[in-house]
């Protein structure tokens, strides 16, 4: 996932360069906007704040906590590319309007969530491996081993359906529209997936509650139930930011939901910033710092229903 935020970083600034030879210059007409609309700068300024405060806390957490965990670098690296498209949407607030400006911006904003799911994958398989074998088993509706490797590619493939429709909006006529049906056939696929995630994770946490209830309330070495809570909450936050980003394709390029940015920090930015910051409090690599079996109790040998 750090290595497609790479490739964002230079798709999104060769589909830049090229928009900007071909654009108009940045007529500042509304009805030459690209998008349709101007950003506000005092919103993008506090979801810059935001993102950045979390972000620096992330990476202070990544490079100080013992054991350093490297794939917790998917949520610094995204929290990262979050704060960067902040600063982009701030950019674009000040003429000229490019639609190389445009396009940067909303790259960054709109791939850079990947990562969030991302780390969910990766969290959910590392938390269930360090339980019992007899305990993922039976809890997980998927194998731990195959939990990230079966997501992610899933998350892969959206990924890039998302880049492609998002670089096309960069050209013009129908590839426009093009671009932004490619963008929502990405932004549904996602969240299908990512649903089937979440259910997942709701199984193995119901199942362990009630099937193996000594390794529900352990506290040995630690009690791994806030990390559970946590994910459960930003399933959520993901959720209704997939809602949200369907709804406002749905409409097509400049919608309403589009020009009116305010839905955008109601139901985008907000929901992400909530729940990935939560992880600042409960960072993962404190809980996961398990050796794989240590969980190891007693079996309510309970039939799993």
């Amino acid at each position: 996932m750090s290595r497609l935020l790479l490739c964002l970083v230079l798709a999104a600034s060769f589909v830049a360069v090229f928009a900007d030879d071909t654009s108009d210059g940045g007529n500042t007409d509304a009805d030459q906007i690209p998008g349709g609309f101007v950003p506000k700068k005092v919103p993008a300024v506090i979801g810059l704040a935001l993102f950045g405060i979390s972000a620096t806390i992330q990476w202070i957490q990544h490079f100080t906590i013992t054991p350093r965990r490297p794939f917790m670098l998917t949520l610094t690296i995204g929290m990262t590319a979050m704060t960067i498209g902040f600063v982009l949407r701030l950019l674009f607030s000040s003429p000229p309007f490019t639609v190389g400006k445009y396009i940067q911006m909303t790259m960054f904003i709109l791939l850079s969530p990947c990562t969030f799911l991302a780390i969910d994958y990766m969290l959910l398989a590392r938390l269930a491996a360090t339980f019992d074998t007899e305990v993922s088993d039976r809890c997980l509706l998927i194998r731990s081993s195959r939990i990230a490797k079966v997501f992610m590619w899933s998350d892969v493939s959206t990924f890039l359906l998302q880049s492609s429709g998002g670089g096309l909006q960069a050209s013009k006529g129908s590839l426009v529209n093009l671009g932004n049906k490619l963008v929502m056939i990405g932004l549904v696929l996602q969240a299908v997936s990512f649903l089937l995630f979440a259910y997942v994770l709701i199984v193995f946490g119901w199942r362990v509650r009630k099937h193996f209830p000594e390794a529900w309330i352990s506290k040995v070495p630690r009690s791994w139930r806030p990390l559970f809570y946590v994910m459960c909450v930003t399933c959520v936050g993901i959720l209704v930011r997939s809602v949200f980003r369907i709804a406002e394709f749905s409409q097509g390029y400049s919608g309403y939901i589009s020009v009116h940015e305010g839905y955008f920090y109601a139901f985008d930015a907000l929901p992400l910033w909530t729940s990935m910051t939560l992880y600042c409090f409960v960072w993962p690599a404190r809980i996961l710092n398990i050796h794989p079996g240590h969980m190891e109790l007693q079996s309510a040998r309970k039939p799993l229903v």
